[in-house]
């Protein structure tokens, strides 16, 4: 079961009395759980073989209506969300430099509904904290709040610097090393129960006869868009008319996990990966 469907679950569980205010309301959890996944992803810094830094601390703006509604909720969404990151980051074989927080902070100019995250690597005994990603802009509905959480159990002290590049440097692919014992990710993507392995470093998706995955969708461009194999994946729109929506976001482009749900026109592909 995926880390975020067990976060959806356990947030059920919370859903009673005053607490389904905050789920009934525009502001979903599970879009921000979804977003810190994806600054992990996309911050995260391979400091060697067996060691990959994501961030720790994490910063969710919203609007004053969103701000107000969820603060009184903030201890035991925080407590959510913070684990839902060390979930994910054990599960990715990511590490960090010091206990995960994620703080909330009122934007006066997003409107109600917006949201917008922002991270950094911050180290327990830093003299400075790593700043990663800088402003981001306004995404999807969700909420969430801060609670501190231990880095996880075993993991190996980190070095006192960062990695050469500096603290925004992010390796050319991105993303975690090798999995232990050389073990290969396999992926493919499904459309309409039919699968696609992708064996190659990138794959075009569109309407054209020349795309490697031809769908026969008029909602969907010749070239419509590019997937790309990493540690992580990701796709690109290559500028088609009607765009891409992932993971119910329109993006031009967007990191994917296992699960992840393209929307392209009409048709909907979802995005696979194993080890082994």
């Amino acid at each position: 079961m995926g880390v975020l469907k067990r976060f959806e679950q356990r947030l059920e569980g919370l859903v009673n009395g005053t607490f389904a205010k905050v789920f009934k309301s525009e502001v979903q959890p599970v879009e921000i759980a979804g977003a810190l996944q994806r600054e992990c992803d996309n911050n995260a810094q391979i400091w060697n073989r067996e060691r990959t830094v994501v961030p720790n601390d994490f910063i969710v703006e919203l609007s004053a209506p969103d701000y107000e509604r969820l603060s009184p909720y903030s201890g035991q969404l925080g407590d959510e969300l913070a684990g839902l990151v060390r979930d994910y980051a054990k599960q990715q074989r990511y590490t960090f430099m010091g206990p995960i927080k994620v703080h909330l902070e009122k934007a006066d100019d997003l409107d109600t509904g917006l949201y917008r995250v922002r991270s950094r690597t911050l180290a327990s005994s830093a003299s400075q904290p790593q700043p990663h990603g800088g402003q981001h802009q306004p995404q999807g509905q969700g909420g969430g709040y801060g609670y501190p959480q231990g880095a996880p159990a075993g993991a190996p002290p980190m070095p006192s610097s960062p990695p050469p590049g500096g603290a925004g440097h992010r390796p050319a692919g991105g993303g975690r090393p090798p999995a232990a014992g050389g073990a290969q990710v396999r992926r493919w993507i499904e459309i309409n129960g039919n699968r696609h392995q992708i064996s190659r470093p990138t794959l075009v998706l569109g309407r054209s006869t020349d795309a490697d995955v031809r769908i026969d969708d008029p909602g969907v461009s010749r070239r419509h868009c590019e997937i790309r194999t990493g540690t992580p994946s990701t796709i690109q729109d290559l500028g088609s008319t009607n765009g891409i929506v992932v993971d119910g976001q329109h993006t031009t482009r967007a990191t994917l996990r296992d699960g992840s749900r393209i929307v392209v026109g009409s048709t909907t592909i979802v995005y696979r990966q194993a080890e082994g």
